[in-house]
């Protein structure tokens, strides 16, 4: 919702200020325009009942995820934690922003006169809990997908960097004070993401080829299923942070909804998949499903003190 400040202070009485007069002239008021005009774009009811909404979603589904997780062996639960520690953050991201505390007042300069005198200038709600849920759970929704293509160990860092720099980018974006330099750090997320789409896309495909024909099917729909989602997340970023076109119950409304897809759905495809296929995927031994090996560990009182 868009308030201008003059609407706010409409019950306020017009600032005025007796004219310096002179000899002869009788003195008038004169009216100091408000410079500069501020507007408020904060969230409603129907924002907030969402955010309430998606939390609740967000935990429920972490639940069942653990529970899934405890119905398989330890050497196949790898995916199902990764799966629900992403969802298990976004409870606690959503939970921050529903109570007020994962949100800040940011203020952009809109409008300039000459001699750079500010003239309009935008209040607008940004919720910083949304990217410090997005720089945890989305490199955990890439190593998800790495693992299950076969990624070497050097493509997975590279993805994880790039997805960490689209988040911090974006972040940066957000709080810019200029809108010049704020579409400035946005260009530097979506180069981020097209190296994304490269690392997953490319060399993810390549990395697979070599596994069964399921696999290799699941793979190309999951991160097809992702990669379409990621892409409207910029979007809706260009048009509610950036350009302010939708107000801000339309960008939590939008987000709830990608990040049920992104998370919830992803997850549970991803885990009834994978548990159906369990002939054929990873199953980690050694210290994960083990811990350490009697041997090398270290052991008190079992030696003999030499005199």
């Amino acid at each position: 919702m868009m308030i201008p400040q003059d609407m706010l202070e409409a019950v306020s009485p017009a600032k005025t200020h007796p004219a310096t007069t002179t000899h002869g002239t009788l003195p008038f008021p004169t009216v100091t325009p408000d410079i500069p005009k501020v507007y408020h774009q904060y969230s409603t009811e129907a924002g907030h009942k969402t955010l309430w909404v998606v939390c609740v979603l967000m935990g429920v589904t972490s639940l069942v995820f653990y529970a899934m997780a405890m119905r398989v062996p330890v050497q196949k639960r790898l995916f199902h934690i990764i799966t629900a520690s992403i969802t298990t953050f976004a409870f606690l991201s959503y939970y921050a922003m529903a109570t007020g505390s994962g949100i800040s007042i940011h203020t952009t300069v809109t409008k300039t006169a000459e001699l750079g005198i500010v003239t309009e200038v935008v209040k607008r709600q940004i919720f910083w809990a949304r990217y410090v849920d997005w720089a945890l759970t989305t490199p955990l929704l890439l190593v998800d997908l790495a693992l299950l293509a076969g990624l070497n160990g050097a493509s997975i860092l590279v993805l994880v960097l790039s997805d960490l720099i689209m988040v911090l980018t974006g972040m940066f974006a957000a709080f810019s004070h200029d809108e010049g330099q704020g579409w400035g750090w946005y260009a530097f997320a979506c180069i981020a993401f097209l190296n994304i789409i490269y690392q997953l896309g490319y060399k993810g495909r390549y990395a697979v080829a070599t596994k069964d024909n399921k696999t290799r099917t699941f793979f190309g729909a999951i991160s097809l299923f992702t990669l379409v989602l990621w892409t409207l997340y910029p979007i809706i970023w260009g048009v509610a942070d950036g350009a302010r076109i939708i107000n801000v119950d339309g960008e939590i409304i939008a987000y709830a909804v990608l990040d049920l897809l992104a998370k919830p759905v992803f997850g549970l495809w991803l885990l009834l998949t994978h548990d159906s296929m369990a002939r054929t995927s990873p199953s980690v031994e050694g210290f994960w499903a083990h811990g350490l090996s009697s041997e090398g560990t270290l052991r008190v009182g079992d030696g003999h003190d030499e005199d």
